[in-house]
């Protein structure tokens, strides 16, 4: 039998399991795990700035390409405290990384060692499970199974700790006979199927809601499949924007009190039943106002979870299943139904959600110095086409940005939907750029999302990591300001001061670009709006010639209000800007203003 460190084993596994990336920031009580790393090579390691960095690269790598599990390393103590965010993050999301972190020597574990912490409690609440290896031949038992959970049921990230003598205590392992344990998600049944399908045949004016649960299991297709099959219209989720293209006839927009479309919420007050897949019925999905969101409307939920079947509200039936598996099933019942004449004419509905669409817009042009956010999205629309991957966190810009953007294709739009950090945007966009350098990243940022890990800007320049990284500016907490409105206070959300050494920004305090250009990557400032589309095509030339993020910050108003309810209710949200009554309006809406 071969003989090798516990750490060797554990990168032995890790190539076997697929992984062929890591992030992380090497200290003495991971070094051992690094040693490997290097010697037994087919890792590629990005070295991050910041170890909480490094938690939300790996996340963006996962969520890039179906089948990537990112990869986190770092030392112990603070490495893994950092990491706790992004594995908060990743399970809130249900996305699958591998957090390794290391230890004190297991004799000092109770002795108050340097950097000494049980990271394994503190991360058991938002892991899939969290260990301590105490024994150097269960090493690769505790890697097996991090694999097996990440990848089954409802995916989430795990952390394994080894302490530093376990890295380094020889074991017997075979590397060439290891093999992947399988993986186990719950499948619904062709009675289930049935079931669900025939509360669709009992409604008039049915929608689909597509969750992030589908782009996990990489069943979007399936889901057009299933939409166009029986013509009913789809409403994608924050998390599973992307499902169906934003410009197919049976998209029908987002609903929800912040990042929702007018025409989405409209179409689906309207429908009378609604089936949920792969979905968590969020509350900036649903509002609080659950009788608004549910009265007069019978729901079935699939979810690959059971326990969160019923979590929200009880559902009228629910599947314990994969989104794939389960749409499979929907659409061999869908066929069948087709061909005996006995699937409904929904197409009366249908054509009234794409009237809704082409009708109920928010309006985007406006021409103010400083800008308006609203027009910051229609030039990024100009700019960036169908293949382009959007990666943003939290805060009006990325509220904003789902109310205006376009996403078509699943994977492109990056989102943290859950948890919400603020930082999250930059280490997200590098992972995702590593995992596919193919596909054109576009990130998005509000003035202190960008500040919170701007440090991570040095990991692209120094790996050659190029993206379009766009900055509206207010020197504002904007989000946390408006939220504070109902309140009435201002309190502890200014950003503003005049910085001393950049006097000609007034107001906006911080300067971005000479902050981005010391970090290495390009930047381009921009405070009329009629320059904005030429300063993002700067951009993504200058991204490609020096293969380095580029920064297009553009100088907002200070105070703009975006769409959302005050309320919390889906049923009531309040438009704060003038709305689109003429085409020029909203002219890159996805349907022409009607």
């Amino acid at each position: 039998m071969p003989r090798m460190t516990a750490a060797r084993a554990a990168v032995e596994i890790l190539k076997r399991e697929g992984i062929t990336n890591a992030f992380g920031v090497p200290g003495a009580a991971i070094n051992p795990f690094y040693k490997a790393l290097k010697e037994g090579g087919g890792i590629s390691h990005t070295l991050a700035r910041h170890v909480e960095g490094a938690s939300h690269m790996a996340e963006g790598y996962t969520r890039a390409k179906a089948g990537n599990i990112g990869v986190c390393i770092g030392t112990s103590g603070p490495a893994g405290t950092d990491m706790i965010t992004g594995l908060y993050s990743a399970i809130a999301d249900s996305i699958p990384i591998l957090c390794i972190t290391g230890q004190a020597p297991v004799s000092k574990l109770h002795k108050e060692d340097f950097q000494a912490v049980d990271i394994a409690a503190i991360a058991k609440p938002v892991t899939k499970a969290a260990t301590t290896v105490l024994e150097a031949a269960q090493v690769p038992g505790v890697f097996q199974q991090a694999f097996h959970l990440m990848r089954s049921g409802r995916p989430g990230p795990v952390l394994i700790d080894l302490p530093i003598d376990v890295q380094q205590t020889e074991i017997d392992f075979d590397p060439e006979t290891y093999e992947p344990l399988p993986v186990y998600k719950p499948q619904a049944t062709r009675a289930q199927a049935e079931k669900a399908i025939r509360f669709l045949l009992e409604s008039e004016r049915p929608l689909i809601v597509a969750g992030g649960g589908i782009i996990n299991a990489d069943a979007s297709d399936l889901l057009v499949e299933f939409a166009e099959l029986v013509n009913v219209p789809v409403i994608s989720t924050l998390m599973g924007w992307g499902t169906i293209p934003d410009d197919h006839e049976l998209a029908a927009g987002m609903v929800g009190v912040q990042t929702a479309h007018r025409y989405g919420n409209a179409t689906f007050l309207e429908s009378d039943f609604v089936l949920g897949i792969g979905n968590r019925w969020a509350n900036r999905h649903t509002g609080y106002n659950m009788e608004a969101y549910t009265k007069g409307r019978k729901f079935v939920h699939v979810d690959v979870e059971p326990t969160q079947i019923g979590k929200i509200f009880a559902p009228d039936y629910g599947i314990a299943s994969d989104a794939k598996v389960a749409l499979e099933l929907f659409i061999e019942v869908a066929k069948e139904l087709k061909a005996a004449g006995e699937l409904p004419d929904f197409s009366a509905w249908a054509a009234s959600a794409q009237e809704r669409k082409a009708t109920l817009q928010r309006r985007t042009h406006f021409d103010n110095i400083p800008m308006k956010p609203q027009r910051v999205y229609e030039e990024m629309n100009k700019a960036f086409g169908p293949e382009t991957r959007y990666v943003t966190t939290i805060g009006l810009s990325q509220i904003a940005a789902a109310q205006f953007l376009h996403v078509y294709r699943p994977r492109h739009w990056i989102n943290c939907g859950q948890a919400g950090p603020l930082g999250w945007t930059i280490p997200a966009a590098i992972g995702a750029a590593v995992a596919d350098p193919e596909t054109p990243i576009v990130a998005l940022s509000g003035d202190y999302d960008f500040q919170f890990m701007i440090e991570e800007l040095a990991v692209a320049a120094q790996h050659k990591v190029p993206y379009v990284h766009v900055l509206v500016n207010n020197a504002y907490l904007g989000l946390i300001r408006q939220a504070q409105v109902n309140l009435d206070i201002n309190f502890q959300v200014n950003l503003e001061f005049e910085n001393i050494n950049t006097p000609e920004i007034g107001v906006y305090g911080v300067d971005h670009v000479k902050v981005a250009e010391g970090l290495g990557v390009k930047a381009i400032r921009v405070t009329d709006p009629n320059e904005l589309g030429a300063a993002l095509e700067e951009a993504k030339k200058l991204a490609q010639e020096y293969q380095v993020p580029v920064v297009v910050e553009a100088i907002l108003e200070r105070i703009t209000n975006i769409a959302m309810s005050k309320t919390v209710d889906m049923s009531n949200v309040t438009e704060f800007e003038e709305l689109a009554t003429e085409p020029g309006h909203a002219p890159t809406a996805i349907r022409p203003l009607a």
